[in-house]
């Protein structure tokens, strides 16, 4: 009886959990339906986090950060977790949290590879190679 309180618990969470998935090629079009023949809405560069909203065959419908919606193909997408920044700029510290010194700082829309997640704090690296910590309230993906 407990196993199944557990799951009947459990099972709403796991059905609201957010896909996402990120570019995998150096750059994607993002298009207005589901076709290769559709017209192109905008491009993205590689890591670009998406939130998945959809699966339509192949097809996956997907919005940005801005709730901007679109498709791509699954093809053109990956699962490594990636995060964009969405203020206008933001520190890159040596650790998590505004005590620790600055070691770079972040433009809205540079994409950085997710590499841990602590706190309200997120670990991530940019395309340099160099990594650092980024308030978690000024970035979006996963």
């Amino acid at each position: 009886m407990a196993l199944a309180a557990l799951t009947t618990t459990l099972t709403p969470a796991a059905a609201q959990a957010k896909e996402y998935v990120s570019i995998k090629g150096s750059t994607a079009n993002v298009r207005a339906t589901p076709s290769t023949r559709a017209p192109v809405r905008w491009e993205l560069s590689k890591g670009y986090p998406l939130q998945v909203i959809k699966h339509q065959g192949s097809w996956l419908r997907v919005k940005d950060n801005e709730a901007t919606l679109g498709w791509v193909h699954q093809g053109v997408t990956g699962k490594a977790a990636h995060m964009v920044v969405t203020a206008p700029t933001a520190n890159l510290r040596a650790g998590p949290g505004q005590n620790h010194r600055r070691v770079a700082r972040l433009e809205q829309g540079d994409v950085l590879r997710t590499l841990k997640k602590q706190g309200g704090w997120v670990q991530v690296q940019r395309s340099n190679g160099g990594s650092g910590w980024v308030a978690g309230n000024l970035v979006w993906g996963w």
